[in-house]
């Protein structure tokens, strides 16, 4: 299992000028517990299967498995996944070291909601902020997709 380290932010300004790919995503979950996250997502023409461990303290760090799948099966699995789609835009942003931001613009019932996240080689590994990044979220379970699911953005 590879350790996922990320941290979350709310996004705050223009940031498409900057974009290098976007992607349309749709996922479900066949289980939203805290304890693990057992996540379906389709990305353009491919299809994942993920699960999630629970994070750390810092709400950093946890465990990630995930498997490519047919898109058949996954189209399959979503009708089993609890209620709740998460249906979202992903806008690929490159940063230094190698290292690039992922922002989320949300559709539906998360209409309106921005998050940008960033995945680091480790905890404390320094980057630099761009201007559009807004307030650190990484610790909110609000902010969650698993979460965002079950208690849409709109109903906030």
């Amino acid at each position: 299992m590879a350790l996922e380290i990320e941290k979350k932010f709310l996004v705050d300004g223009d940031f498409k000028s900057e974009t290098t790919q976007s992607i349309r995503i749709v996922q479900g979950y066949l289980s939203s517990s805290p304890e693990r996250t057992v996540r379906v997502r389709i990305w353009n023409n491919k299809a994942f299967l993920t699960i999630k461990g629970k994070p750390n303290e810092t709400g950093m760090s946890r465990y990630e498995w995930e498997k490519e799948i047919p898109q058949k099966e996954a189209l399959e699995l979503l009708k089993l996944c609890e209620p709740g789609v998460i249906n979202k835009t992903r806008y690929i942003i490159p940063a230094k070291e190698n290292l690039a931001f992922e922002v989320d613009e949300f559709h539906d019932e998360n209409e309106g909601l921005l998050m940008a996240e960033i995945e680091l080689p480790q905890e404390d590994f320094p980057f630099e902020k761009p201007g559009w990044l807004g307030k650190e979220v990484t610790n909110d379970i609000r902010y969650y997709n698993s979460y965002l699911a079950k208690h849409p953005f709109s109903t906030w």
